[in-house]
C-alpha cells in the first residue's frame, strides 16, 4: 500500500461485513484511522479487531442509519475518538426481495429509509463539519441495479439507488465551493459471502453467465474505486459515479457475452 488516506479518518457505515468491511479493510490499510458503523456491533468489531491486528487503527460503534439521532451520534462520536471527518463513505444499504403486489408498504419504506433516507441524514449531519473546514470526501455504494438496470422484486431497491444517485448531484453543487467532494460506486454483483449449498453454488453461476468477465467481483474491487474517491486524487471529480461490475451492463443481451 502507498499512503494515500494517511492522516485521514474515515467513517464507514455498513463496515461490518461485505463490501463495507472491504472499504474498511482498504482505508485502513491507506492509513486512515477507522471507525466502522454497522447495526451489529460484534461483526463492526471482529472487523476492527482484524484490521488492529494487522497494524493499522480501527474501532466500531453500532448505529442504525435510518434513525437521525443514531446519525448524528455517529458523526460526533468519530469526532470525539478522532477528532475530525475526513472521509464518509456511506455503504450501508438492505436489498430484501419482494414483488410489488406482495410488497408490504413497511417494506417499502424500511428500505428507502435504510438505503435513502439515510444518505440524506449522514449528509445533513456531517456536511457542517467538513464544510467548516473546507475538506471532505462523501463516498456511497449506490448500484448498477436502479440506475442502470431493473430486477423483478426489487423495485424497493433500485427506487432507492436510483434516488441516491440524483440526491448525491444535487448534494454536491451545494458543497462544490467547500471543499466537499460527493461521489459514488455503482457495484455489480460482488461476492459478499462464501458459497455453502449447492443451490448458492447454482445461484452463483447463474449470475456470473450474466458477467463478461466470467466471475463475481470482490467487495475490495468496490473499496478500491472508493479509495481513489476518497483520495486527493480525485479532488476535481464531484457528483459522479464509477460503475465496477466486470462489463456486465455492456451487452446488448446474453448472447453478447462470449
Amino acid at each position: 500500500m502507498t499512503g494515500r488516506l494517511e492522516g485521514r479518518t474515515a467513517v464507514v457505515t455498513g463496515g461490518g461485513r461485505g463490501i463495507g468491511a472491504g472499504i474498511a479493510r482498504v482505508f485502513a490499510a491507506e492509513g486512515a484511522r477507522v471507525l466502522i458503523a454497522t447495526r451489529t456491533l460484534k461483526r463492526g468489531e471482529e472487523v476492527a479487531a482484524a484490521i488492529n491486528k494487522a497494524g493499522g487503527e480501527a474501532s466500531a460503534m453500532a448505529t442504525d442509519v435510518s434513525d437521525a439521532d443514531q446519525v448524528a451520534a455517529m458523526v460526533a462520536e468519530a469526532r470525539k475518538r478522532y477528532g475530525a471527518i475526513d472521509i464518509m463513505a456511506h455503504n450501508a444499504g438492505i436489498f430484501p426481495s419482494s414483488t410489488i403486489v406482495k410488497m408490504k408498504e413497511a417494506e417499502w419504506d424500511q428500505v428507502l429509509d435504510t438505503n435513502l433516507k439515510s444518505l440524506f441524514l449522514v449528509c445533513k449531519a456531517v456536511l457542517p463539519h467538513m464544510t467548516h473546514r473546507n475538506y471532505g470526501r462523501i463516498v456511497v455504494t449506490s448500484s448498477i441495479s436502479g440506475p442502470r438496470v431493473g430486477m423483478p422484486g426489487w423495485s424497493h431497491y433500485c427506487a432507492s439507488k436510483a434516488g441516491v444517485n440524483g440526491f448525491l448531484k444535487s448534494a454536491a453543487l451545494e458543497v462544490a465551493k467547500k471543499g466537499v467532494t460527493i461521489n459514488a460506486v455503482e457495484p455489480g454483483n460482488i461476492q459478499i459471502r462464501a458459497t455453502g449449498s449447492k443451490m448458492a453454488q447454482a445461484h452463483e453461476d447463474t449470475m456470473k453467465q450474466a458477467i463478461p468477465m466470467g466471475y463475481l467481483g470482490q467487495p475490495e474491487d468496490i473499496a478500491y474505486a472508493a479509495l481513489y474517491l476518497a483520495s486527493d486524487e480525485a479532488r476535481y471529480v464531484t457528483g459522479q459515479t464509477i460503475v465496477v461490475d466486470g462489463g456486465q451492463i455492456l451487452p446488448e443481451s446474453q448472447s453478447g457475452i462470449l
